[in-house]
């Protein structure tokens, strides 16, 4: 019997919240390695994930050490030589069947989803459905790939065109915020593409990940071809990142790790990383939008999942002339649509709401006017809720304006001219996303094509074509994922001239 059984009969939340509330009911997660559910080399040695909405204990997981990382890797090593010359057809039909799966119990990843992490089950569920696209878009991907030929100028008895192959072995580790798609958005390609790779989530975030190894052992995929090691960063993630068996590294989180990351990998110069870091995304709005259209876009880029998107528009600048008209119609839809425990959730973890809380605290001292929520107690009681805070009369220079707070808190500010709008967006350095909202279509150009940030979205926010490129500027990360782009993270691209 699968160590999932039990977690796949869990599938309303009344259900798996009974099922947690029973004495003696404990989820224990396994590592998967070779298609093979196993306990981790240290038996002794886990880590407590907690419940977001209550601080209990939601999840045992393996505190997995190097050689359990070792196991993996070797894995993933002994299984790429074959998985790499399968045919496109054969690796499209398993990706599909991956896809078909997850469908099937689509509401049973959204339940755990939703209380392993503590977003909302609507939220949960789009986020299910976005994990089912990434593997589909993949498997259909692959099957018309386009490549370049050309005849050498002056020599045409001369072919040269473009030939290539997987590198090897991944690294994927995906962060706590948005856990199974983030997850899937990296082992989609890294497998499409004919590569093999070890998965290490969050160890805040690890249950659907969990359920995702027994997918992939229902869907037939080849031993060592996916695997899953869970634990920490320091402890498994820089453990598989060093590997020299690792040609590859994907990582999405926060931008400290992936200076680590950087660090760990310096002198394996051939190493492909494509590292997805942070954001402190700005949101411009002009004095031409319709307030009715603009403050339901800006007040979701801010507080969709609590804040806890790397993408969410936490700086919002107004035109001077519709800055009091803005603030209130914000504050009166921010307070009839995010109320924490119906549309909102708690923050992910008794440290990120210490994280957010000190933030707080700090625009508080700066005398930060709160037009909605307040400081969140010291000793949360009952899960770790913070209520949606929109700020004004901060600083330029306050750190709340400028470092990544990760939360459900919004600054707004205002600006006179373009050229301002501008400069307050690009003084950042991060350059993540940003959300630009005006009618003025030549103005949709000549602001959107000058803001530091590798996403634009005009009058739209979070809307995504899966072959687009996906990625930052700045500090917020290097390489592109995304259709051609993913290819280019998990292939070698080699030129033949052919006489």
């Amino acid at each position: 019997m699968s160590p999932t059984s039990e977690l796949w009969k869990l599938n309303t939340l009344d259900s798996a919240q009974a099922y947690l509330a029973s004495p003696g009911n404990n989820v224990r997660l396994q590592n998967y390695i070779g298609n093979e559910f196993s306990e981790h080399s240290n038996p002794d040695s886990w880590i407590e994930s907690l419940n977001p909405r209550t601080g209990e204990v939601i999840a045992n997981l393996p505190r997995s050490d190097a050689s359990d990382v070792a196991r993996a890797v070797d894995a993933a090593s002994q299984a790429f030589p074959s998985w790499s010359k399968t045919s496109r057809q054969a690796r499209s039909d398993i990706l599909l069947r991956i896809a078909a799966i997850i469908h099937e119990e689509k509401e049973t990843f959204a339940v755990w989803e939703s209380l392993d992490q503590g977003k909302t089950l609507s939220r949960a569920r789009v986020e299910v459905d976005r994990a089912i696209s990434n593997f589909r878009y993949f498997a259909t991907y692959i099957l018309h790939e386009e490549g370049s030929a050309r005849f050498v100028d002056g020599q045409p008895s001369t072919l040269t065109y473009e030939h290539r192959s997987p590198i090897g072995v991944f690294a994927l580790i995906s962060p706590w915020n948005m856990p199974l798609y983030l997850l899937t958005w990296k082992i989609a390609p890294c497998i499409a593409f004919g590569c093999t790779g070890v998965a290490k989530p969050s160890e805040v975030t690890s249950i659907t990940a969990f359920l995702l190894g027994e997918v992939f052992r229902q869907a037939q995929l080849p031993p060592g071809v996916m695997n899953i090691v869970f634990g920490d960063g320091p402890g498994a993630g820089s453990t598989l990142v060093k590997s020299p068996l690792v040609r590859g590294v994907s990582f999405t989180g926060g931008t400290k790790t992936g200076i680590s990351i950087r660090r760990d990998t310096v002198e394996d110069i051939g190493k492909h990383l494509s590292l997805e870091l942070g954001g402190k995304n700005p949101t411009l709005v002009f004095d031409d939008v319709d307030l009715d259209q603009a403050v339901p876009i800006a007040a979701q880029a801010a507080f969709e999942n609590s804040g806890q998107i790397c993408l969410c528009g936490s700086r919002i600048y107004v035109h001077r002339a519709i800055y009091e008209k803005f603030i209130s119609a914000l504050v009166d839809y921010v307070q009839q649509h995010y109320r924490c425990g119906e549309t909102v959730g708690p923050v992910v973890s008794r440290p990120h709401y210490d994280k957010i809380r000190s933030y707080l605290l700090q625009a508080q001292s700066e005398k930060a006017a709160f037009l909605t929520g307040d400081v969140p107690s010291e000793a949360p009681t009952g899960g770790y809720w913070i209520e949606p805070t929109v700020l004004t009369d901060l600083g330029t220079d306050s750190i709340v304006m400028h470092e990544e707070i990760f939360g459900p808190v919004v600054t707004v500010s205002a600006f006179d001219t373009e050229e301002e709008a501008i400069k307050l967006a690009n003084d950042n350095p991060n350059g993540l996303a940003s959300v630009l909202l005006t009618k003025d279509g030549s103005r949709m150009r000549r602001v959107g094509e000058r803001i530091d940030a590798g996403l634009v979205w005009v009058n739209c926010w979070l809307v995504r074509e899966l072959g687009t490129a996906f990625g930052g500027m700045k500090a917020s990360g290097t390489g592109r994922e995304g259709g051609a782009h993913s290819r280019d993270v998990f292939t070698n691209l080699r030129t033949l001239h052919v006489r």
